[in-house]
């Protein structure tokens, strides 16, 4: 076929509703062309279908529509079946304008279900099929019977208990209001709450006081509806209150300031807005929900997996064989390298992040795309001696050729001129059996600068899907025995009595150990403290639980006698908190029953304390070595428990789909929660068909072939399609809030360099001001995500211990390959803008102190203003310890904003970790944190002598830190849990060295605290640095309108 462009996607790329032409071939041999509009559902097209046809010879021999669907060659060029008939014929983009019709086969609403999950996951279910991975199947068969039978007991739930699913309580940390910056709680003058009844434009004030339970306010508004209307008194137990305008319930035993929504009004004083919702409605949505569940589970016959093959009695006992394990290297295929070189294969047994026993290397054969080894690799191991999660790693290398060196010269060839691919593969197969036979391995491409490590055994154990074209490695595992070999099963394996005799340490041996387990920051380990720990395990349980960790890190595990005993001692380990289990989902540790442990421990947290880690939770997934596994079975669990958990799992897991390595695993977990949870389909896929059209507004503005208005931008916003689809959908920042109707009028795009989208959205349900979010296409926001996560849990360590600093941890969400959702702040401006509209030039507006508070006055007049220099005062503090403990760089007055309020907040998190900007190889970021003197002129209300505000200031930042530092191993645990995530700041061990010192950790709280007070005041007396890297900016960017 001759070069050219091939397909209609240019048309499908063109706005408006404009027609084109599409064929349509029928089943009884009839041929039809007709004009269809862009933005016509394949429903219409359908009925359009049927009208022409009637006109035709054969229409006798069609049947009722509804027993035919369309089918087309997709933009992937793929054979759809086009199930989903609400969609628009522009959103399918056929690869070329021709449908065909073809007869119904099967179970439509089960083959409906599987186009809308497909569509919604973006990954075709097909694709799972076409494995033909027992595993796979497996795992998908269990996991839908699973979360199918998780779906049939929340449709049986009361309506109050499933109001705790749908509708989740968001709560404040704490139960009372917290005054600032005092650790007693602030009398709060009685409530006033605009109550309405559902269905009535009748509203009632009532004063209700803030630590009231919410059927108190339930209370009050019956009777006062009973007075008025004269009507029968009715039971509080049969209503909810909903928040106007949002999918947000107040109900449960928590007083009512504790409530978020309640919370913000009271702090804004404003008054809270709510509906009294009989419980007959919401009966009504869990019947409507369970009605389209239902009808799904009842078409199709559970199809049940045939039995696991039982395993032969008389087979070897693995730990038996004392032979050495090896296996058989054969040859490589699609290899790319340069002639005149040398290929080398590094082979190594690990397990977890630990070398099991000395790397194998095979013979140099010469460069060529298929090269042969045929080489035997034995590793110093014996087969007994092979731990359960043992990972076989594999790297393929080229050498440059080179003269033979004289015999006896011990200086090592450089092995690592060119890294090539890597591989990692599992020892034992899912069953627990110990592989046989030939396995083709697609490798990973080698990161050309990582010239140390050549193998990585962090690195996924799934192979390349791109098979095509990533260089392959075939190995050959051995059959040792005639007979299957299985790894002994856990009851097998759990032997108290191995644990040795009881030892009794001495003074000096107890001391010496107290030591190595009160030091928070010591993994590394002479051979001597390994060889007491190991002695004095028994005490490490009963004395010093929460180190388990380093237990683990010095046990053996190329000896199954070791091994044994550390798993018979984990079954009568006393259950660790969270924040000491999370360490244990580390790739380190991935002996199943330490992770059954970990899993164990992290069930007791509360669903806020499980949102608040889900991020770093599915980050861990990617060390999993199989598919199903009791992580993924706890995530879904939780999040067929609570949809707001099920929520935010989604859109984690889907933003990262596109991950070659992941997206298989991600793939089928995000199918089995959407079997779990029919009817949230439809939610998250408005959600989805959004986003999409976001993205494609996004690329218009960027594409640059003619230069893009903001009008233009309404335009598109205003036609039918996108009207439609960004309207009446539930914010994936938050699903509590509706975007009710967009305001083309006041969107617009951003100046900066991927042209973010600025989108507002209108709510005739509520009367506060308009909602407003960022779609921001080209830039990971995962590590703003991250570092906005931290912010919100120091916020919430802070709340809990009495200290309310004010903090603006607003949403951000990835959504996408690059691409996701930042919510707006109103009401708030930058200290760039407010410098420069002070000042006549971008070189002072830097050095003009006043700026800010005039701002403040003149946003704040009268006795607001106090209000608001407080306000200020205890959100700089907040800010001024976070930026500092997390190393956030990049600061600049662009950067640093400002509300109307008085509260200080930062955004973009692009460097983190002490990762400072350089320019010309000077760090230009010289300070701890940003502290200058316009910040303390507002502190100081103005005043140069107002020590007594500043001291005040001081306090607040030194009892933040103090309480950061009590609880560093979270912060350092959940950094460190991250790493999967491969941030290019986040990567290993030594990144999170920063927040290690940062928070002091083995330090006691005064040196930490002597500490701080050294870089608090270095910040103050460098902050003139500060100012001068602001002017530079600033005159850099003078972007004043």
């Amino acid at each position: 076929m001759p070069p050219g462009k091939y397909g209609t996607q240019e048309e499908w790329e063109k706005e408006g509703n404009q027609e084109i032409f599409m064929d349509f071939l029928l089943p009884t041999g009839i041929f039809l062309k007709f004009p269809v509009s862009r933005n016509d559902t394949i429903r219409n097209i359908k009925k359009m279908v049927w009208k022409n046809a009637s006109r035709e010879p054969l229409f006798c021999g069609l049947g009722d529509p509804d027993l035919y669907v369309f089918t087309c060659i997709n933009h992937t060029a793929e054979r759809e079946e086009l199930e989903e008939e609400s969609r628009r014929i522009s959103d399918v983009r056929p690869f070329m304008c021709v449908l065909r019709l073809v007869a119904r086969e099967g179970d439509r609403g089960e083959k409906l279900t599987n186009a809308q999950i497909s569509l919604l996951i973006g990954k075709g279910l097909h694709e799972f099929e076409a494995q033909k991975n027992h595993e796979v199947d497996e795992f998908r068969t269990k996991m839908r019977s699973f979360c199918e039978e998780k779906s049939q007991e929340r449709h049986n739930l009361p309506w109050q208990r499933w109001m705790e699913y749908s509708f989740p309580c968001e709560l404040e940390p704490c139960n009372s209001l917290v005054a600032g910056g005092s650790s007693k709680s602030k009398h709060v003058k009685k409530l006033f709450i605009n109550v309405k009844f559902e269905s009535s434009d009748e509203s009632f004030m009532l004063q209700q006081d803030s630590q009231d339970l919410p059927v108190a306010l339930m209370k009050s508004a019956l009777k006062k509806k009973a007075t008025v209307f004269r009507s029968v008194r009715q039971e509080p137990e049969d209503y909810t209150l909903q928040v106007n305008g949002r999918w947000e319930f107040i109900y449960g035993n928590h007083p009512l300031c504790q409530f978020k929504y309640i919370f913000s009004c009271l702090r804004n004083s404003q008054n809270p807005q709510l509906t009294m919702v009989h419980h007959s409605t919401i009966s009504k949505y869990q019947e409507d929900q369970g009605r389209v569940c239902s009808q799904m589970y009842k078409t199709r016959s559970l199809s049940r997996p045939p039995p696991l093959p039982l395993k032969k009695q008389n087979t070897s006992s693995l730990w038996s064989i004392y032979e050495p394990f090896y296996i058989h290297l054969l040859q490589g295929s699609r290899v790319n390298a340069d002639e005149g070189m040398k290929l080398v294969v590094q082979a190594g047994l690990f397990h977890g992040s630990e070398p099991l026993c000395k790397m194998m290397t095979s013979s140099e054969v010469t460069v060529c795309s298929e090269p042969l080894w045929e080489q035997r690799l034995e590793f110093d191991i014996n087969v007994s001696d092979l731990p359960r999660m043992s990972r076989l790693c594999f790297a393929l290398y080229a050498v440059i050729e080179k003269a033979k060196k004289p015999r006896g010269t011990k200086k090592k060839n450089k092995k690592a001129d060119c890294p090539i691919a890597w591989v990692n593969t599992m020892v034992f197969d899912y069953k627990d059996q110990l592989k046989t036979g030939e396995f083709l391995l697609s490798m990973w491409p080698s990161v050309p600068d990582d010239k140390n490590d050549l193998l990585n055994p962090m690195g996924t154990v799934e192979k390349n899907p791109n098979v095509d074209s990533a260089a392959g490695l075939l190995i050959r595992f051995p059959n040792i025995r005639p007979h299957p070999l299985y790894y002994p099963p856990l009851d097998k394996i759990i032997d108290p009595e191995r644990n040795g005799d009881t030892v009794f340490p001495s003074k000096d041996e107890y001391l010496k150990l107290k030591e190595i387990m009160d030091n928070k920051n010591y993994t590394d380990f002479f051979e001597h403290e390994k060889e007491l720990l190991w002695k004095l395990r028994m005490e490490v349980r009963d004395y010093f639980p929460e180190c388990l960790s380093k237990l683990l890190l010095i046990t053996k595990w190329n000896k199954h006698e070791d091994v044994v005993q550390v798993v018979s001692l984990l079954k009568h380990w006393p259950d660790l908190p969270a924040i000491h289990a999370l360490e244990l989902l580390d790739y380190s540790f991935p002996d199943p029953a330490v992770r059954s442990f970990t899993i164990r421990c992290l069930k007791k947290l509360s669903d806020d304390e499980l949102l608040q880690y889900l991020i770093q939770l599915v980050q861990v997934l990617k060390y999993e070595s199989y598919l199903d596994c009791d992580l993924t079975t706890f995530l879904l669990e939780r999040a067929l428990s609570n949809r707001r958990i099920g929520h935010f799992l989604f859109w984690h897991l889907k933003s990262e789909i596109n991950v070659a390595s992941v997206s298989l695993r991600f793939g089928l977990i995000l199918e089995a929660y959407c079997r779990g949870n029919i009817h949230h389909i439809k939610l998250l896929s408005k959600q989805n068909e959004a986003l999409g059209k976001m993205k494609a507004l996004s690329d218009i503005v960027k594409s640059g072939s003619q230069k893009m208005t903001v009008d233009d931008l309404k335009l598109c916003i205003r036609q039918e399609s996108y009207m439609e689809a960004l309207s009446d959908l539930l914010s994936p920042l938050n699903p509590s809030v509706i975007l009710f109707e967009i305001c083309a009028d006041k969107c617009r795009f951003m100046d900066s360099k991927m042209k973010p989208l600025w989108l507002m959205y209108k709510n005739p349900l509520e009367q506060a001001d308009m909602v407003g979010i960022i779609f921001k296409s080209g830039d990971d926001l995962r590590q703003d995500m991250l570092t906005l996560q931290m912010i919100r849990l120091m916020e919430n360590l802070w709340k809990k211990e009495g200290l309310d600093l004010r903090m603006i941890p607003y949403g951000c969400l990835s959504t996408g390959n690059k691409s996701g959702l930042i919510e707006i702040v109103k009401n708030s401006d930058t200290i760039a803008n407010i410098q420069r509209n002070s000042s006549n030039s971008a070189a002072t507006a830097a050095f003009n102190k006043d700026a800010l508070l005039n701002w403040l006055k003149s946003k704040n007049p009268g006795d607001k203003l106090d209000q608001a220099i407080e306000e200020f005062t205890l959100s700089c503090a907040g800010y001024c310890v976070a930026t500092y403990v997390l190393g956030i760089g990049d600061r600049h007055n662009d950067n640093i904003m400002i509300r109307e309020t008085g509260q200080l907040f930062h955004i973009d998190f692009g460097h983190f970790l002490g990762n400072f900007k350089r320019k010309l190889g000077i760090n230009r970021e010289r300070v701890p944190f940003i502290l200058t003197y316009d910040f303390v002129h507002v502190i100081q209300q103005g005043r140069t002598n107002n020590s007594e505000k500043f001291e005040r200031f001081r306090e607040y930042c030194e009892r933040a830190y103090k309480i950061l530092c009590r609880n560093g191993t979270l912060f350092v645990n959940l950094f460190a849990m991250m790493k999967a995530a491969g941030l290019p700041e986040l990567t290993s061990s030594k990144d999170i060295q920063y927040l290690k010192d940062s928070l002091a950790l083995g330090k006691t709280e005064d040196e930490a605290l002597k500490s701080f007070k050294v870089k608090f005041n270095e910040a103050l007396r460098e902050s003139w640095k500060t100012k001068v890297n602001w002017m530079m900016h600033s005159l850099a960017k003078d972007n004043r309108p």
